[in-house]
C-alpha cells in the first residue's frame, strides 16, 4: 500500500519529525519556514490535480454556456436558469451527499483499512442513485417551479425545456462522485485529471458539431453536456475496477450493510455543502424579479460563472485538505493535520487576492467570451467589483469547509452556513436590493456580509480545536459512520492483537 499522501523524509538538519511519525512543536522561524515548503509541496501534489481535475469538469458547463451565450441573451438566460440554479441545485445535494465518502475513505486509508474503500465507494453509489430519483420531479417540473419563484414566463418555459435535456447528467453524478472520491483517498489524481482534460476537449468538440455543423442549437449543447458527463463517469468507473485491486475486491453484499449509518452522514455532509453552493445561486432567482430581468440575470449568470472558475480552484484544495486531515488524522498526527490546515488557508487567501486583481484589471473586457451583447457586457462590468470581493471571501471559505470533511464536523458547519447565509445575508440581500432599491449590487452586497460572517465564524471553530482530541475520535467515527461489518471488525482486532504479541 502506497503511503498516505504525504512524504516527509526531507526534514533537513532541524528534526522536525518525531519518533511517531507526526511533526515535533515547531520553534522559530526556520522551522516554520521548513514545514511551510514540505507542506505546501504535498497539498499541491494531490491538490493540483485535483484542482486542474475540477477546473476541467467545471469547464464542460462554461463551454456550453459559451456557446449558448452567443445565439442570443433569452437563450443564455434560459440556459444559465437550467444550468446554474436548477442544475447547481442537485449537484450542490450529490456533491454534499459523496462528500461523506471523502471522510471515511480518508480516514480508512490513513488506518490501513483499504479493504473497506470498495465497499465505501458501493454504498455511495446506491445512495447517490436514489438521491438521483428524488431530485428527478425538480427537472420534470422545473417550468412552473420557476414561475412560483418569480421568473418571467419567457424565461421559466424555455430553461423547462433545458433542464428536461440535462437529466441523464444528474444521474452521471451517482458514479462521477463515489469513484473521484475513492480515487482521491488514495491519491490517485493523476488519472482523475487526465479523464477531466479528455472530456473538456471532447466537450468542445461535440458542442462546436452539435450547435454550429448540425444547427441544433441549445439542445445540442444539452446533449454534448450529457454524453461528455457520462463518459467520464464511465471512464472513472473502469479504471477503478480495472486498476485499484487494492481498494476494490469485486462487487459486494456488504454494501447494503448498515447503510443507514452511511446516509446520516451523507445528508450531513449534503446540507454542509449545499446551504454554502445555493446560498449564492439563490441571488439569480431574486435577480429574476427586478427590471430588465433578462439582463440582469445574463451579467449576474455570467459573474457567477467566472466565481465558479475561482471556486473550482478552492473546490480542489477543499478535497486536497480533507484528504490530507482525514489521512492524517487516520494516521494519528494531530500536528501535521493542524500545520498543514494553517498553511493551506494563508495560501488560498493569497490566491484569492491574486484573482481580484486580475478581474478589477479585465472588468471590461472579460465578459466578451460570454456574449456579443454590449448592453450585457456593461452590467457585467458594473458587478466586477463585488465579483473581486467575492472571490477573497470565498479563497478561505471551502478550505475551512474541506477541513471539516475531512474531521467529520459535518452537522457544526452545517448550523453555521444556515445562520450566516439565511439567517442574516439572504434577509440582509433583500432589504438592500428591494427596500433600499440598490438592485441587483444590494442583493449581492447582502450576501457577501453572510459570506463575511461565516468566514469568521469557521476561523474560530479552527482556532479552537483541539486536534489531539480529533485523533481520539477518528476511530470512532469510522465504526459508527462507516457501517463496518461484523467480519471486517473481527480482522482488525484479530490483525492488532498479533501486532501486540497477544
Amino acid at each position: 500500500m502506497e503511503a498516505p499522501l504525504l512524504d516527509r523524509n526531507d526534514s533537513g538538519d532541524l528534526q522536525l519529525i518525531g519518533d511517531d511519525g507526526d511533526y515535533r512543536p515547531v520553534k522559530g522561524l526556520k522551522a516554520w519556514w521548513k514545514i511551510f515548503r514540505i507542506e505546501s509541496l504535498n497539498l499541491w501534489r494531490i491538490g493540483g490535480p485535483i484542482a486542474f481535475q475540477i477546473l476541467c469538469q467545471f469547464g464542460t458547463n462554461s463551454v456550453t454556456s459559451m456557446f449558448v451565450g452567443h445565439l442570443g441573451d433569452i437563450e443564455l438566460s434560459a440556459f444559465s436558469i437550467a444550468t446554474s440554479v436548477i442544475s447547481t441545485f442537485s449537484f450542490g445535494f450529490m456533491l454534499g451527499m459523496g462528500s461523506a465518502l471523502e471522510t471515511l475513505c480518508g480516514q480508512a486509508f490513513g488506518a490501513g483499512q483499504v479493504h473497506m474503500l470498495g465497499v465505501y465507494m458501493q454504498r455511495s453509489m446506491i445512495i447517490l442513485f436514489a438521491t438521483c430519483c428524488i431530485l428527478l420531479p425538480l427537472y420534470i417540473f422545473a417550468t412552473p417551479i420557476l414561475k412560483v419563484l418569480g421568473q418571467s414566463d419567457e424565461i421559466a418555459n424555455l430553461s423547462g425545456v433545458y433542464t428536461l435535456m440535462i437529466v441523464p447528467q444528474l444521474f452521471s453524478l451517482s458514479v462521477t462522485f463515489p469513484t473521484q472520491k475513492f480515487l482521491q483517498a488514495q491519491s490517485k489524481v493523476s488519472v482523475l485529471a487526465w479523464i477531466a482534460f479528455l472530456a473538456i476537449v471532447l466537450q468542445v468538440f461535440i458542442c462546436w458539431l452539435f450547435v454550429y455543423v448540425f444547427g441544433w442549437g441549445a439542445p445540442g449543447a444539452a446533449t454534448a453536456y450529457d454524453l461528455t458527463s457520462w463518459g467520464t463517469a464511465i471512464a472513472q468507473f473502469v479504471y477503478v475496477i480495472g486498476w485499484c485491486k487494492d481498494g476494490w475486491k469485486g462487487f459486494s453484499g456488504s454494501a447494503f450493510k448498515e447503510i443507514w449509518a452511511f446516509v446520516r452522514l451523507s445528508l450531513a455532509s449534503a446540507v454542509m455543502l449545499c446551504l454554502e453552493i445555493w446560498y449564492m445561486m439563490s441571488i439569480i432567482i431574486l435577480t429574476g424579479h427586478l427590471d430588465n430581468a433578462v439582463t440582469a440575470v445574463g451579467a449576474l449568470s455570467i459573474c457567477m460563472n467566472v466565481n465558479g472558475w475561482e471556486a473550482m480552484i478552492f473546490i480542489g484544495i477543499n478535497a486536497a485538505i480533507s484528504i490530507r486531515v482525514s489521512n492524517e488524522l487516520g494516521l494519528g498526527h494531530p500536528r501535521a493535520a493542524k500545520y498543514s490546515v494553517y498553511i493551506t488557508v494563508f495560501q488560498s487567501l493569497l490566491i484569492g487576492i491574486l484573482c481580484m486583481i486580475i478581474i478589477l484589471a479585465a472588468r471590461n473586457h472579460f465578459s466578451i467570451i460570454f456574449t456579443s451583447s454590449k448592453d450585457m457586457q456593461r452590467a457585467v462590468s458594473h458587478l466586477s467589483g463585488l465579483l473581486g470581493l467575492t472571490m477573497v471571501l470565498n479563497s478561505v471559505q471551502p478550505v475551512i469547509s474541506g477541513v471539516a470533511v475531512g474531521g467529520g464536523w459535518q452537522a457544526l458547519v452545517a448550523y453555521i452556513n444556515l445562520a450566516s447565509y439565511y439567517l442574516f445575508g439572504l434577509p440582509l440581500g433583500y432589504i438592500l436590493g428591494y427596500a433600499a432599491n440598490l438592485g441587483v449590487k444590494g442583493l449581492w452586497g447582502g450576501m457577501i456580509a453572510g459570506t463575511a460572517l461565516q468566514t469568521l465564524l469557521l476561523l474560530l471553530v479552527l482556532y479552537k480545536t483541539n486536534w489531539n482530541k480529533e485523533v481520539e475520535q477518528t476511530t470512532e467515527r469510522m465504526r459508527k459512520w462507516g457501517g463496518q461489518d461484523t467480519e471486517s471488525e473481527k480482522l482488525d482486532t484479530d490483525q492488532l492483537s498479533l501486532q501486540n504479541g497477544r
